[in-house]
């Protein structure tokens, strides 16, 4: 039987993961960083939650078994994050909500499928953290968001823009995400910004485009020479206190830290630079995030989906500090 690092039940304290002192790491199922199923606290602060699609892909496919793969790597996080000097599952309930299961033969009824499955999600209260999947999933799960909170501030982390219009005629694939968002009116392009992104492009005129619906660039060229804290300052002027989702294409590191991924570009950022930024995007109001891309068909011992679940770690921390921050609040009267 697996016991877990809060076992107290009904005493209003989250249920955490399972105890690695009595239960091995490498034992039992697979969920997020071994927390509770979301079946079985009923309700959650924070969803985990897997989108096994890549029907979106324009190069290497495999980002549907990406969700399980970050879920695997995720057995080695512990409860105290030291570097953002919390425990968040101590500080709100995180669980894991398990996979929306969506058709992988026709992207326009995955992308529904998706979008009315995060409303339901968001509509008990919780935030989501999001593990795909290709980049198409953004879209649903922005339209979900921005029905909440109205158009939201947007952080992309990407090798790529993917604010192209089409490919083969589609507009929904895994590129074409931020352009469909812009279009939508779901983005608050007063603060959108990629970070990360290098490589070849098809012209000039995607940076043209670009730049006309509102985005900012920083490159990975900008965090080497700038840092990971004056890059985190930088985005955090512009996002100001704007809800904010964040969006994490694991091809924004480098192929050396992230070789499990469908369109790898040279030059990227390492992990421990993504890692600082996110940390450094503590104060900012995080409503959900995604974490996207992970191929563990080309991953070599994990690379690939180690960082990935630490990303979603620090996410989530984030997010369950904001949450604990403004619970204290209101019992103090304090806004």
């Amino acid at each position: 039987m697996s016991s877990t690092e809060n076992t107290a039940a009904g005493d209003g304290r989250p249920r955490g993961p399972v105890d690695s002192s009595r239960v091995p790491r490498y034992a039992g199922p697979a969920t997020f960083a071994r927390l509770p199923r979301l079946d079985e606290v009923g309700t959650a602060d924070v969803a985990v939650i897997g989108v096994p699609f890549d029907s979106g892909v324009s190069y290497r496919p495999g980002a549907r078994f990406g969700g399980n793969a970050i879920r695997e790597a995720s057995r080695l996080l512990r409860p105290y994050n030291p570097a953002q000097d919390a425990s968040p599952f101590a500080l709100a309930q995180v669980a894991d909500g398990g996979d929306i299961a969506v058709n992988p033969f026709n992207i326009n009824e995955a992308v529904e499928t998706i979008e009315a499955a995060a409303d339901e999600l968001l509509g008990t209260g919780a935030r989501l953290m999001t593990l795909g999947g290709d980049h198409t999933i953004a879209l649903p799960l922005l339209r979900s968001v921005a029905k909440k909170h109205g158009p939201v501030a947007l952080l992309h982390f990407d090798a790529h823009l993917d604010t192209w219009d089409t490919y083969f005629g589609a507009e929904y694939t895994h590129g074409t995400p931020f352009r469909r968002a812009v279009e939508e009116g779901i983005l608050d392009t007063s603060a959108l910004s990629h970070v990360g992104t290098r490589g070849p492009l098809y012209g000039k005129q995607d940076l043209t485009d670009d730049e006309k619906m509102g985005f900012g660039i920083v490159t990975s060229a900008d965090v080497y020479r700038r840092g990971a804290d004056e890059i985190a300052d930088q985005l955090r002027q512009r996002i100001g206190d704007r809800p904010l989702y964040i969006s994490i294409d694991i091809d924004c590191l480098d192929p050396a830290h992230a070789p499990g991924t469908g369109t790898p570009e040279a030059g990227g950022m390492t992990s421990r630079e993504l890692l600082e930024i996110l940390r450094g995007l503590a104060s900012c109001n995080l409503v959900s995030a995604d974490v996207v891309e992970v191929a563990p068909a080309y991953d070599h011992a994990e690379i690939t989906s180690v960082a990935a679940s630490h990303t979603a770690y620090e996410l989530t921390t984030v997010m369950t500090r904001q949450i604990a921050a403004a619970r204290a609040g209101e019992g103090t009267g304090t806004k």
